[in-house]
């Protein structure tokens, strides 16, 4: 195959390995991309035509009250549990998280590193408002409310589950979906930073949004569930 027709199919099949940066505007123009992947390409709002990442113009969009949440969870294996204080087992053996509630009541545990809950949601909020320092393209947003709760849920072998709930408000042109996002996410890391030592089998689970009002269009639990 000629050159210049292998580097146009490589450019159609796998645009982000081709080239360098003089032929980028040719052989990585959405001109050289399928029908398919060019709709997917025009629905992405931080990348221009010719394939260059941007931050997405809101100069004309208008200003309003928007709120998003977002969920995440840490499962506990038994042997954290063993380590921690904060969580009593029941008559059966079982470890339960019921028992377990802070003054805020919010559930909470304890270990060497001090209380785990509450550096979480402190470490979640600090990240909500460092969101688009961490994330290139998010707008820089005045957040007005930021709430996390986390919740300690008994599971099956002596498992126990964190659940966490970032919610974030704000108005302003842009939504608040990253930041809450980000802050579910950061808050889940720390809860397993801070219990590490005890196990390092820890898993965090799905992190996702499954609330968003005040843009284009609302996105509620059930979009997600059906999913």
């Amino acid at each position: 195959m000629p050159l210049r027709r292998a580097s146009f199919a490589l450019a159609r099949t796998a645009p982000e390995l081709v080239c360098p940066r003089a032929l980028r505007s040719t052989l990585c123009s959405r001109a050289y991309l399928s029908p398919r992947k060019n709709r997917l390409m025009s629905s992405l709002t931080h990348v221009t035509e010719d394939n260059h990442p941007t931050m997405k113009s809101v100069t004309n969009k208008r200003v309003t009250k928007r709120l998003a949440t977002a969920v995440s969870s840490v499962l506990l294996p038994p042997v954290v549990l063993d380590g921690i204080q904060g969580v009593e087992p029941k008559d059966d053996g079982k470890h339960n998280s019921d028992t377990a509630r802070s003054p805020s009541g919010h559930s909470e545990i304890s270990s060497k590193k001090g209380p785990v809950f509450a550096t979480a949601i402190i470490a979640g909020t600090m990240a909500v408002k460092k969101t688009s320092d961490l994330i290139p393209f998010c707008h820089p947003l005045p957040i007005e409310a930021c709430s996390i709760d986390i919740q300690l849920e008994s599971q099956p072998n002596g498992y126990t589950k964190a659940n966490i709930e970032c919610t974030v408000e704000v108005t302003s042109k842009t939504g608040v979906e990253m930041e809450a996002l980000t802050g579910a996410s950061v808050c889940a890391l720390t809860i397993y930073d801070m219990l590490k030592a005890l196990s390092q089998e820890m898993v965090i689970e799905t992190t996702k949004l499954v609330r968003k009002t005040g843009g284009k269009s609302d996105i509620g639990d059930d979009a997600f569930t059906k999913s």
